[in-house]
């Protein structure tokens, strides 16, 4: 299962996690560095709060005919 979550570059260069997130040993990840005017990261921080729209029946009828 992916998961997404927000991190922050320490001065060290190390990742901090902005809430819990709970790794184990051989976990797999993608790292995306984010431009601070990078336009795609409002995208990826809105995604939470407009997934429940996404995710109705509505929203799938309506797009279906381009699966």
């Amino acid at each position: 299962m992916s998961r997404t979550f927000q991190a922050v570059v320490e001065n060290d260069g190390s990742l901090r996690p902005l809430g819990r997130v709970e790794l184990k040993a051989g976990d797999r990840a993608l790292v995306t560095l984010l431009d601070e005017n990078d336009s795609n990261e409002t995208a990826l921080l809105s995604q939470p709060a407009l997934a429940p729209d996404w995710e109705r029946k509505e929203e799938d009828e309506a797009w279906a005919h381009l699966q």
